[in-house]
């Protein structure tokens, strides 16, 4: 028996959102992985990393549409990873390196912030043998 046309378009809508949570999940995962590093560690995170994807993309899928995998989920899927890369990831990447400098520079002054009054305090007690 083929499924309702209101369900169809529910798993059609919930593919092409798994793609673009696949896009976005791509995107964090370049700012983490870097760039200069051994080949067989960059192969072992790729792995790790669509491990982790396919997990995320299978729940989301399952609470959303019960994990209804027909061939045009996959299609879907593809086709919204693809205009996510070609068109949005340009401007996602440039919000999340903004997002993360911002953050390692918050973190680096309150780093700095909490380990000064121990310096003062180290450069004091070196004081007092003299």
């Amino acid at each position: 028996m083929p499924l309702q046309l209101n369900i169809q378009v529910n798993i059609v809508i919930y593919s092409l959102l798994a793609g673009v949570l696949t896009g976005i999940l791509f995107d964090a995962y370049r700012l983490i992985r870097g760039y200069k590093i051994p080949k067989v560690i960059v192969v072992v995170e790729d792995l790790l990393f669509w491990a982790l994807c396919a997990l995320v993309v299978f729940t989301f899928l399952l609470y959303t549409n019960y994990a209804f995998l027909g061939p045009y989920v996959y299609i879907f899927i593809g086709i919204a990873i693809a205009v996510y890369i070609k068109f949005i990831s340009p401007h996602i990447l440039k919000t999340e390196r903004t997002i993360g400098k911002k953050i390692s520079k918050s973190l680096r002054v309150s780093a700095k912030n909490f380990i000064y009054p121990f310096k003062i305090f180290m450069s004091k007690m070196g004081n007092k043998n003299k």
